[in-house]
């Protein structure tokens, strides 16, 4: 079954020693700027891979390049492909794909040629329904390799520098300076984790392919609060990742604090495919990075972070407890006015108003969704929905009429709202209502 997705991890089973070039700035320029969408705290951005444009998940929690859901770019030529399996997070086993060679990836005068592709051909394996855009792919260390790659959240634009002189004194400026490390081709920094008044050194991968605050892997120094729920965290290369979610008191990078912020605890079973590097005991994720302007420095392994107007907002979470997707499309008809005069001239109300009684009928493509996953004991399921359940209305409104990013922004909402759902099960229109809580 499809799920969202919230992080990815990807290792490879089968490797070769490949030289890779990473992105190069065109001599001309010293800096390329790339708008991108940011869905649920996750960053996409377009880049064309041998000439065909596609989107890409931007994920500094991998080191490869990974290509899935081509269907409709079946004009894409790879070079020199092999057969391969892949493994990562997840309870499932590994997944056939593809590896191919001397690949080449530009976007905007940024180019990278010589490039090793992973490509999945499970079409299950699908970002798009859960993010509500089409996703081709995630690109991560190849991305971030050679320059200086900043990030604004709040703009919504990646703008990869040259090391010049002129910005390195602005970076030094306005920036608060974060040591990280490179290992294995992705970045990790060390903060400070505060769990029932206990503080704990936390050494964690700089993820921004992992949509929450932060995940941490329960080891015997680190205990899961006992205010916490059992959730479904996402899903990785390998299958569905299973844990649960708690408040804990505080988490700091630097200088840096946030108050109560909202940790997931993945359980064993889902990490056991993951190949850890020394002393790291989780990830910090997009929740935390959207509250800044950061820059990756990977030469001198360094990072930089400016607050933005976002940096004091409260933590929530999907109260509801379901996840919901994208499963399609159909066909909408709607009514559409027309500006004609008829034949006896215009006619008005008695305010003065011009009545038209004109109109004809448009019909337009619009999105079907549906729940994909229900939390144990959540309001949802309390109600009566199920997984399965296609959406029809919320709060009286059309479901087609909301993109997949203000349902789940909705269902995160910080108040104790009513949500009012009609959905269709197995033919039938049903009605559900139940009240957003939180249970932390």
């Amino acid at each position: 079954m499809k799920r969202k997705f919230t992080l990815f991890f990807l290792q490879i089973i089968t490797f070769t020693a490949f030289a890779q070039q990473g992105f190069v700035i065109d001599e001309h320029t010293d800096r390329v700027t790339i708008p991108f969408k940011l869905i649920n705290n996750l960053i996409f951005i377009p880049i064309n891979v041998n000439g065909v444009e596609l989107n890409f998940l931007l994920d500094s929690g991998v080191d490869d390049t990974v290509l899935f859901s081509l269907e409709d770019k079946k004009e894409v030529r790879f070079f020199n492909i092999e057969k391969i399996k892949l493994r990562g997070l997840g309870i499932e086993e590994s997944i056939e794909g593809l590896k191919s060679t001397n690949n080449t990836l530009e976007v905007n005068g940024l180019k990278s040629t010589n490039n090793l592709l992973y490509i999945i051909l499970d079409q299950e394996f699908n970002l798009s329904s859960h993010i509500g855009i089409p996703v081709n792919g995630i690109i991560g260390y190849r991305f971030f390799q050679n320059n200086l790659v900043e990030i604004n959240y709040q703009n919504k634009k990646v703008t990869v520098y040259r090391d010049t002189a002129k910005y390195r004194k602005k970076l030094e400026k306005k920036f608060k300076n974060i040591p990280i490390t490179i290992e294995r081709a992705k970045p990790y920094l060390y903060s400070n984790v505060v769990i029932d008044s206990v503080g704990i050194p936390a050494k964690l991968l700089i993820d921004t392919g992992n949509s929450d605050s932060f995940w941490v892997f329960q080891n015997p120094k680190i205990k899961l609060p006992k205010k916490n729920f059992e959730d479904y965290l996402g899903k990785g290369f390998s299958g569905d990742i299973e844990g649960r979610r708690a408040r804990i008191s505080k988490f700091s990078i630097g200088d840096f604090d946030f108050i109560h912020p909202i940790v997931a605890f993945p359980d064993s079973s889902s990490i056991r495919n993951v190949k850890m590097v020394p002393d790291r005991i989780g990830s910090v994720g997009g929740e935390i990075l959207r509250r800044f302007t950061v820059v990756f420095d990977y030469e001198n392994q360094k990072m930089y972070f400016k607050k933005n107007r976002e940096f004091s907002h409260p933590f929530t979470y999907n109260k509801s407890g379901i996840i919901i997707q994208h499963n399609g499309l159909q066909w909408v008809q709607e009514t559409v006015h027309l500006e004609t005069v008829p034949m006896g001239g215009e006619t008005f109300d008695k305010n003065g108003t011009k009545i038209s009684n004109d109109f004809r009928y448009k019909f337009q493509l619009k999105p079907v969704f549906e729940i994909a996953n229900i939390r144990k004991k959540s309001a949802a399921e309390r109600s009566g929905l199920r997984i399965g359940d296609v959406i029809i209305s919320i709060n009286k409104n059309k479901a087609y009429r909301y993109s997949l990013q203000q349902i789940n922004t909705l269902l995160k909402s910080e108040d104790d709202i009513w949500i009012s759902l009609e959905v269709e099960r197995d033919s039938q229109i049903l009605k559900f209502r139940f009240r957003l809580t939180d249970e932390l």
